[in-house]
């Protein structure tokens, strides 16, 4: 008797595809109807704060708007104007206040009422569609004003045509309201950024009336039946237009929470939204955010597209599972063969790199060098900027030199009388003012000698007031022939900051001379000098009562060698060189007009710590 050999089933490559296939089906049958509502769920949340950010942004116009007809109707000439209509200039004047206040406020119109309702003057009256003469007591936000409280209403303009949010308010002499001042601002603009984004928008009032949307074919039309009570009130109030208001055809179904799955009516086809609403109860607004699940389906069903081929690719990755393994030996030797390749890619990358590293260093000593340079010709520059202040002044201070010679000579003369004739007393007194000329002298000596030295001290802190008062001293001479009013404003606290004290006296001089040359043609010139802590920063502050500097100017003012002087009065080099100087020390140099006349420049300096200034005084006493 034969015995049979049974030969175990195998498990094929083509079995296991047709089994995988199988579980894809299954697996894309079950799962769609889920993801679908994940998806729909997530761009719903989406949606929800993008109607978060519209409503802030409708909410946001409201608040903008409301305070305004109040503050409008503050006006006397409005109250004026109430009391005499028939006066045509007043009107007129009237007029134009209001379309310059629309212009101002962005708003659509601005209008006057009496108490009847009558349109007495509007910032539309140089329009055709103006609202002069134009009755609008009917409007709720009329009677809501004239009742003595802040009037609001949203219709479509029977005028401009144009949809609108209306705010009111009375305008009152006394206890008694003489009329109504209102402000209309148009609602387009936001429909116009709604339009071109993801998401489609709808805004209904308490009816149910859509007036405001991202399909204009949706306004005025209703998302439920209106009553005929509910028809009657809109169109006695001329609200919206009546033959507009059908009905929007639209089901909704709950998908989760809040959130509904809406299907509208579209260019004359249903279509499906993800709908979130959220309330404008100042207004009366419904505001829906309306999110298309096209994108959400697509998600979903891209989502179990690759469900069902990863599936399918596991199932070839079984059926292939042998010849993949005979594969990877012939991969891994490509891969050495690739990474030898790539090595050496990097070996050269690597050389060009270090190569362009030497020559970046290369270029860096060289702008280096240039820096020294640059910094050793501004030296150059600020030294003969300051020898030219020096010739500037040198009629001055022959003035002040000469004057006190002469009294010297004077002292001295009157000294060997008093002294012939034995009078000791007045001859001492002679020799005491002498000997007072010559430390005037001597002072005046000092402040030039330090004035016209070269700044070789580094950065520290220096105390402002000293520095500013030896720029004055250097001035004295020109301030008292220019019979100059030098008005000081310094506060009581010293005032430390980071700098050098010979280049900071050469900057205020400069400022200072600036000044006293645009103040030229002045019969009793005034400069005002302001210090004040601004933050953590000195603030010096130099005003001159001159013509001012024009806008041409200003934005020139401190460039090398520009200059509004007459030829010979200067190089254009004094601003460039002070703004360079206050710059090195980490502050700043600025130029601009004074509200009623004349420029003033303001000198920037970072203020110095306590300890810093602890420090420098205990490094300036060991020196």
């Amino acid at each position: 008797m034969k015995t049979r050999t049974s030969t175990p089933t195998r498990f094929t490559g083509g079995k296991a595809l047709m089994a995988f296939a199988a579980l894809a089906v299954v697996a894309t049958l079950v799962t769609f109807p889920r993801l679908e509502a994940f998806f729909q769920i997530q761009a719903g949340l989406r949606g929800k704060e993008t109607l978060r950010l519209t409503v802030e942004g409708l909410n946001g116009a409201l608040r903008r708007y409301e305070p305004l007809p109040g503050l409008i109707a503050e006006r006397p000439v409005l109250a004026q104007a109430l009391q005499a209509p028939d006066d045509t200039e007043l009107l007129q004047r009237v007029n134009e206040e209001l379309r310059l206040t629309a212009e101002r406020l962005k708003a659509s119109d601005v209008y006057l009422m009496d108490t009847t309702g009558l349109t007495i003057a509007a910032s539309s009256y140089r329009k055709e569609l103006s609202f002069v003469g134009r009755n609008f007591g009917y409007r709720p936000y009329f009677t809501q004003a004239v009742e003595g409280g802040l009037g609001r209403f949203f219709a479509l303009g029977t005028t401009s045509g144009e949809r609108g949010y209306f705010y009111a308010f009375p305008v009152e002499v006394g206890q008694r309201i003489i009329g109504v001042v209102a402000v209309k601002f148009l609602v387009a603009p936001f429909e116009e950024a709604w339009r071109g984004g993801d998401h489609w928008v709808i805004v209904r009032d308490l009816n149910g009336v859509v007036f405001m949307s991202s399909n204009p074919r949706w306004h005025f039309r209703t998302v439920r039946p209106l009553s005929d009570g509910e028809r009657e009130r809109i169109e006695a109030i001329r609200q919206y237009p009546v033959d507009r208001m059908e009905l929007l055809p639209n089901t909704a179904s709950p998908l989760r929470g809040d959130m509904a799955l809406l299907s509208i009516e579209v260019d004359g086809q249903g279509r499906e939204f993800i709908a979130n609403t959220l309330p404008i109860h100042d207004a009366g607004w419904a505001v829906t955010i309306l999110t298309p699940t096209e994108r959400a389906n697509a998600q979903a069903l891209g989502a179990v597209s690759i469900l069902a081929l990863l599936i399918m690719l596991l199932g070839f990755g079984v059926a292939f599972y042998l010849q993949r393994r005979a594969q990877l030996l012939e991969r891994i030797a490509v891969q050495r063969a690739a990474t030898e390749t790539l090595e050496a890619r990097i070996a050269e990358r690597t050389l060009d790199l270090k190569q362009a590293n030497d020559k970046l260093v290369e270029e860096v000593r060289e702008r280096r060098d240039a820096e020294n340079r640059l910094r050793q010709t501004q030296t150059e520059l600020i030294q003969a900027g300051k020898l030219a202040a020096l010739g500037q002044m040198s009629a001055a201070l022959s003035h002040e030199f000469n004057q006190p010679l002469a009294a010297v000579k004077s002292y001295a003369d009157n000294a060997i009388q008093f002294l012939a004739r034995g009078r000791e007393e007045e001859t001492r007194e002679n020799i005491r003012r002498i000997s007072a000329m010559t430390d005037r002298m001597a002072s005046i000596s000092k402040h030039l000698r330090n004035f016209a030295r070269r700044p070789q001290e580094k950065v520290r802190p220096v105390e402002l007031v000293p520095v500013m008062q030896d720029a004055l001293a250097i001035l004295q001479g020109r301030l008292e022939a220019g019979r100059v009013d030098v008005r000081l404003d310094l506060p009581d606290e010293p005032a430390w900051v980071i700098g050098g004290h010979v280049r900071l006296q050469q900057v205020i001089v400069n400022l200072l001379n600036n000044a006293l040359d645009a103040m030229e043609d002045e019969e009793r010139p005034v400069i005002e000098v302001g210090l004040s802590r601004v933050g953590d920063r000195w603030s010096l502050k130099i005003r001159d009562h001159g013509p001012g500097i024009d806008e041409e100017t200003i934005g020139k003012i401190f460039d090398p060698f520009f200059t509004t002087k007459t030829p010979g009065r200067g190089l254009g080099l004094g601003l460039s060189i002070s703004y360079n100087i206050i710059r090195d020390f980490g502050g700043r140099l600025l130029a601009q007009n004074h509200a009623q006349n004349g420029a003033v420049f303001s000198l920037e300096l970072q203020a110095a710590q306590a300890d810093t200034v602890a420090l420098d005084a205990r490094e300036t006493a060991a020196e």
